[in-house]
Formats: structure tokens, C-alpha cells, sequence
């Protein structure tokens, strides 16, 4: 590439990752495609994060290190780091999970010779905090059908939104709009890539997405690992904490009044109208919503149970006070 341009760009998004930052640099490092650029956007991390990037950026020229002055949430850290780069191709990487040496070479390989794919990721399979196997993600979603509404379709059903650690088409995902501020924004990157191209699945194990009781899913979506493979659908109904999530997400939303399960729907109709498709298309696009989302209504009025008990608890406070004072 002229200019010393990558042909690839890695955005590592980290917060407080000394644990496995390592093993993940090193995994990355370790390609055997080697044109790529490593941008690490630290979230203002308060363990070892620092040295350890610091270390690798003096050690390899590929790798550029940023530190947030102070935590903006995961939403916009994973933006910054696809902000930052210059890539004709463009990954995310967690700071915890593992890639086999040929899984950037094959990504590329498949986006190379295939205009029609604009998301290129691989067979994956959960590791423990000591990097050993535990089981297969089986999960297999059939996004590399022609037709934008039965990606879309497809997208829509439980998974665990393993393609953004895919490598993407920098063009396609700068057609979208940035991750959003809420519970499963990544999800809703994955539909809107979804409309606009097809992904490819190379059908080889080499993703190895770490289990541990520090990652997110794990802190929000407590016991995900038991239903996965089971029934994926299962993952509708779990204790999920969205109202954590979405502080996760974006560290603004603290102490606002939220409605994530509102939110994601409205994201998700959205969607439908942000590209250009067929009426036949968006009509397709809504019906699958309402059949791939139909029996999760009561999350709608959770979400309004969950307002209406936060408003109580506020309005309950100054009562308190005056009748305080009034003793």
C-alpha cells in the first residue's frame, strides 16, 4: 500500500485488562498476515493496562496506544478505535479472546475475492481463563443468503454477536451509524451490516472467545454459557441486567431513567429504513421482527415496571425529607 497505509486496522477497545491483554496482543501479533496496524484506545484503565501497551507500541511500530483521559464506556471506545483508523479493512479485538496465526489471512483472502462479502469471521469456540477449550460455539447463522431481509431475519434471532470480531469492509461500516449507547448496540451494528451486504463464515475454529467471570456477558447476562447451545432463544429470558448494560455501554446513561427493551426495538425498526430496500424488503424486515421477537412483549412492560418503580423511589425521597423536618 502507498503512503505505509495497512491494508488492515485492528481497534483494541480495553479497560483494566492486565489480565489477559498479553495473550491477546501476542495472539495478534503473531499472524501470519502482517499488514495491519494495532490501535489500542485504553479507557482509562487503573490496573496495569498502561505499561503493558506501552511496552508492545515501543517494541512494534504497528501498534499505536491511546489513553482516555477518563472512562467515555464501551460504545465509544469501540468507535474511537475504528475513528483512528486508516485500514482498507477493519477488525475489533477484545482484550481477553484468542485467533488461530491464519485467521486475518483467511478473513482477507475471503473479502479479497468477493465483493459481495463485507464481513468475513470463522467458526469459534469458548476457552477458560487458562486459555483451555471448553466447548464449541455451534450457534451457525445463515447470513451469507442473497436477499437483505433474510440476513436480517437471520440476525434477529439469539447469538452472541461474535461477527464484530470479524474483519469488515471499513467502507461498509462507515455506512452505518457508530455503535450505539445502549444494551446490545453490537447487535444492532450486525443487523444494519447485515442490510447492506452478506457475511461469510470460514468453517474453521479460529476464534477462541475467552469465558470469565470479568466479561460482560457474564456480569449482565449471568449463565449465557449454559444455554447457548441448547436453545438460543433461552437467552430472551434470562435474568438479564439491560440497565447495567447500558451503563456499561455508555457510562453517561448512570442515573437516567432508561427503557432498554424499548430501545433496542426502536433501533431495530429503524434500521429497516436507514438503506435503501424494497417495500417487499421492508415489509419482510418487519415481519420478521414481529415473528423472531413475538412472546418477548413482557420485557416492553418490564421496562415500564422499572420506570414507574424508579419514579415511586424518587418522589419517596423528598417525602422523607419534609417529613424529617416536619419532626
Amino acid at each position: 500500500m502507498s503512503n505505509n497505509q495497512p491494508r488492515l486496522s485492528i481497534g483494541l477497545p480495553v479497560y483494566n485488562g492486565d489480565k489477559f491483554l498479553k495473550e491477546a496482543i501476542d495472539s495478534l501479533l503473531a499472524q501470519t498476515f502482517e499488514d495491519f496496524e494495532l490501535i489500542i484506545s485504553d479507557n482509562a484503565s487503573t490496573d496495569k493496562t498502561e505499561e503493558i501497551c506501552r511496552a508492545y507500541a515501543e517494541q512494534d511500530k504497528r501498534i499505536r496506544y491511546y489513553r482516555n483521559e477518563k472512562n467515555i464506556g464501551c460504545a465509544c471506545n469501540f468507535n474511537r478505535t475504528f475513528e483512528l483508523s486508516s485500514g482498507e479493512y477493519f477488525k475489533w479485538a477484545a482484550y481477553d479472546d484468542l485467533h488461530a496465526p491464519d485467521f486475518l489471512m483467511k478473513c482477507v483472502e475471503v473479502l479479497d475475492k468477493d465483493p459481495t462479502v463485507i464481513l468475513c469471521h470463522s467458526h469459534a469456540y469458548f476457552i477458560d481463563k487458562h486459555g483451555k477449550f471448553i466447548q464449541n460455539y455451534e450457534i451457525k447463522l445463515k447470513t451469507d443468503l442473497l436477499q437483505p431481509h433474510k440476513r436480517f431475519h437471520e440476525l434477529l434471532s439469539r447469538h452472541v454477536n461474535y461477527q464484530c470480531y470479524g474483519v469488515i469492509r471499513a467502507s461498509a461500516l462507515r455506512m452505518v451509524p457508530p455503535m450505539g449507547s445502549y444494551a446490545q448496540a453490537d447487535a444492532t451494528l450486525l443487523l444494519r451490516l447485515g442490510l447492506l451486504g452478506r457475511f461469510y463464515e470460514i468453517p474453521e475454529y479460529l476464534f477462541f472467545a475467552r469465558y470469565h467471570l470479568q466479561q460482560s456477558m457474564s456480569m449482565f447476562c449471568p449463565n449465557y454459557l449454559l444455554v447457548i447451545n441448547d436453545d438460543p432463544k433461552e437467552l430472551l429470558r434470562m435474568n438479564s441486567d439491560l440497565y447495567a448494560y447500558s451503563v456499561w455501554f455508555d457510562s453517561a446513561n448512570e442515573g437516567k431513567i432508561l427503557l432498554p427493551h424499548w430501545t433496542i426495538l426502536w433501533e431495530y425498526s429503524r434500521s429497516i429504513w436507514l438503506f435503501q430496500l424494497s417495500l417487499y424488503e421492508r415489509l419482510r424486515c418487519h415481519l420478521s421482527l414481529y415473528t423472531q421477537l413475538k412472546g418477548t412483549e413482557y420485557l416492553l412492560l418490564k421496562d415500564l415496571f422499572k420506570v414507574i418503580q424508579i419514579l415511586w423511589e424518587r418522589w419517596q425521597i423528598p417525602s422523607n425529607k419534609e417529613q424529617q423536618i416536619t419532626l
